[in-house]
């Protein structure tokens, strides 16, 4: 795993090789030398683990994502602030199934970082809405779920929205008991 820093100075060294090789008449060579600095380039911004890890999940495999997200030991070093909210927001999803607060924890932090597509940031953000209507603390949860549905232009998840609406108005209906009961004063007055 590399520092991020480290993948521009191989960047940066591949480039000046690529400069040289242009100077002494080699442009095959140097061109293909320049594509290659790009590769490091994109993994600046573009991390491999979390790329690797991103295809884990789309197979449903939460195991082999999570030991492609362990092989980052130190996010903060290794990744630019948009990959760390990547970073988190990964393994908010994964631990999301099992404890509750610490994906609560891994969520806000994803939320605080930024994530670059605003649907991946509806999802943080509905996610923390489910937790957070879970613990009862409605007010919250209404108002992440509304941030989630102005995030979710492409609706994406229209139908995960409209499902957490539909549970919260549920919740929040009343308790009607049907039967022969009734308070106490109207069965005095009909008695």
């Amino acid at each position: 795993m590399y520092n991020k820093i480290i993948k521009l100075i191989i960047a940066a060294g591949i480039i000046a090789f690529a400069v040289y090789q242009f100077i002494e008449g080699n442009i095959g060579n140097g061109i293909m030398f320049i594509l290659l600095s790009l590769i490091f380039v994109l993994l600046y911004f573009k991390n491999e683990f979390i790329l690797l890890a991103f295809l884990r999940l789309r197979k449903q495999d939460f195991e082999g994502a999570k030991k492609w997200l362990d092989k980052i030991k130190n996010p903060e070093a290794a990744l630019v602030t948009k990959q760390q909210g990547y970073y988190y927001y990964l393994h908010g999803l994964m631990v999301s199934q099992t404890n509750m607060n610490e994906a609560e924890k891994y969520f806000k932090k994803a939320v605080t970082l930024g994530l670059s597509m605003s649907h991946d940031l509806a999802m943080a953000k509905l996610n923390l809405s489910g937790i957070a209507f879970s613990k009862r603390r409605k007010i919250e949860a209404e108002k992440l779920l509304s941030e989630a549905q102005k995030l979710d232009k492409q609706g994406m998840l229209a139908d995960q929205i409209k499902m957490m609406k539909e549970n919260m108005k549920r919740a929040q209906a009343p308790n009607q008991h049907f039967g022969a009961g009734g308070s106490v004063r109207s069965q005095k007055r009909r008695g």
